[in-house]
């Protein structure tokens, strides 16, 4: 039985207003200032669908997003939207998604209808990173690179001081210099390297990640590609903009010159992939690059309370550079963020678990209490402490550190000395 469907008002009344105003922006350049836990991919979704409901062909949609889990996750609310206001019988929408750093080159179109460069075989295989790694640690044993009785960087640290350098456009000796200081006796090394890397990519027909931008660079800079390209979508639409690098943002200069039908989402307060050439640039420069951009951020916070907004605005407010916002939540109760110092990683650990067991002896269950960090690697101090004090715990996103390999190995040792043969 067909759902009786809702209007589209309807479905734009869930928004706030800031976001509904993004939804519902026309054709001009729009940059949505999203501050963090403020309904980002909801704005996003809802601008998709209304596009989708004011006549756009999904076909003609472009949406980069930065991973699949995200691209999927952005499709079904769109088609939970689309489901809305169709009583049900909405489909999966055709919509073209392009996935972090790759954006979405057809290698037939690209090679066949599309080329611009003599360099673009006509047949190629694509490398993802742990193929351009493995080749490169090839690469390097065949050089003897290894044998030059140094550490050699690994094959990951080359593979990315080589990524830096396609997608800064900018020589090896500075990215080093830079980024990767601690390499700087192997600036020759790492230069013979790159360049049997290119050689090697060519006569085998490869193209790793970053050439498929380079080459999506140069289709939209070729007189004859480069309309064509353009001619594909009427809409792009990019999340996370702050994590995107130059040359990426080149590419939608490429697709969207005059800005028409460009959306670009992000915080400029949030930007953690320096490591691969992102600059918090491209978001702050947006509207210089892309004139009549109208700015709408949203401050609405529903993930947080309004003590820790506060202390999170005087935070951002001293930056030098930002775009002006200020979050705020209905949630006005709520204890105040606490700053620690701690002399060391010991300390912060111990500290932490006597914060943990205090709350449990006031009756928070340890099943509510939790830890978070930013990288896996940060809490190993911590689960060291919490199993010298028989705390159970239960840790998502990578291995607890009594479970990776090499550590099941060594405490499997003394095992096998108590156990007779």
């Amino acid at each position: 039985m067909n759902q009786k469907s809702t209007s589209i008002e309807t479905v734009l009344g869930e928004l706030n207003p800031p976001q509904r105003e993004a939804a519902c922006h026309g054709p001009s350049p729009l940059l949505i200032v999203a501050g963090a836990g403020t309904g980002k991919t909801t704005t996003l979704a809802h601008r998709v669908a209304w596009l989708i409901h004011e006549g756009t062909d999904p076909s003609r949609i472009l949406l980069l997003t930065f991973t699949r889990r995200a691209s999927a996750e952005m499709l079904r609310r769109v088609e939970a939207i689309l489901r809305q206001l169709e009583g049900g019988r909405g489909g999966t929408p055709r919509v073209h998604t392009g996935l972090g750093r790759h954006v979405p080159l057809d290698r037939h179109s690209a090679a066949e209808t599309f080329r611009a460069d003599d360099r673009l075989p006509s047949e190629f295989s694509i490398l993802d990173r742990g193929d351009s790694e493995d080749l490169m640690a090839s690469l390097r044993n065949e050089l003897g690179l290894g044998e030059t009785g140094r550490r050699f960087p690994k094959k990951g640290t080359c593979a990315a001081i080589y990524s830096r350098v396609v997608n800064t456009q900018t020589s090896l000796r500075e990215v080093i210099e830079h980024a990767f200081p601690w390499c700087a006796e192997d600036l020759d090394g790492l230069g013979e390297l790159f360049a049997a890397y290119v050689d090697r990519k060519e006569v085998q027909h490869c193209l790793d990640f970053d050439d498929l931008l380079v080459f999506w660079e140069a289709l939209l800079d070729d007189p004859g590609a480069g309309p064509a390209v353009r001619k594909l979508f009427d809409c792009v639409l990019v999340d996370e903009y702050p994590d995107t690098n130059r040359l990426q943002s080149r590419l939608l200069k490429g697709l969207c010159p005059d800005g028409v039908g460009l959306t670009a989402v992000g915080d400029d307060a949030q930007s953690i992939y320096s490591f691969r050439a992102a600059t918090i640039r491209n978001i702050l420069d947006f509207p210089e690059e892309h004139p009549d951009t109208t700015v709408v951020p949203l401050e609405q916070n529903y993930r947080s309370t309004q003590p820790i907004l506060e202390a999170t605005n005087r935070v951002i407010a001293q930056a030098s550079q930002r775009h002006t916002k200020t979050l705020w939540s209905d949630r006005t109760t709520g204890e105040r963020p606490v700053l620690v110092n701690c002399t060391d990683e010991d300390e912060q650990s111990d500290f932490v678990v006597e914060e943990v067991l205090a709350r449990r002896e006031e009756g928070v269950a340890l099943k509510d209490q939790a830890v978070l960090f930013r990288a896996s690697h940060h809490s190993l101090a911590l689960e060291v402490e919490l199993a010298q004090r028989n705390v159970p715990f239960h840790k998502y996103g990578g291995l607890r550190f009594l479970e990776t390999a090499h550590i099941k190995d060594l405490l499997a040792f003394p095992e096998t000395r108590r156990q007779p043969p």
